[in-house]
């Protein structure tokens, strides 16, 4: 089990969850933009998670958050569509599930964002 407040360690693994949840979503016309925006939204979290970690100021550490927030949320944006167009269960409730982490990842990195001064 994640430890919920390990922010490095839950992005993460998020974003391997993330990986491996692409790499089962059928490649067609329509997919292969979703997941190739989805997959570099979605892993870029965590990256810019650890960059907000290693920042240099308050300011560059805000700004990286802030980024964080704005990945979550397009990233929340390419599960909804890869949902509508998937046609396998299982792969929907795996993306429904990826959605709702990015969701509260999202609701996260917008409170530390607000309380940073």
């Amino acid at each position: 089990m994640t430890n919920i407040y390990d922010l490095e360690e839950r992005t993460t693994i998020f974003s391997e969850r993330l990986i491996d949840f692409y790499k089962k979503c059928p490649r067609n016309i329509i997919t292969i933009p979703l997941i190739d925006q989805g997959l570099r939204a979605g892993t870029s979290i965590g990256a810019n998670y650890m960059e907000a970690n290693g920042a240099s100021s308050k300011k560059d550490f805000k700004n990286k958050i802030f980024i964080c927030k704005k990945e979550g949320k397009e990233t929340m944006y390419w599960l909804r569509l890869t949902a509508r167009v998937i046609d396998e269960e299982n792969l929907k409730e795996e993306c429904r599930f990826l959605w709702k982490e990015t969701h509260e990842l999202t609701l996260i990195f917008s409170k530390i964002a607000s309380k940073t001064k």
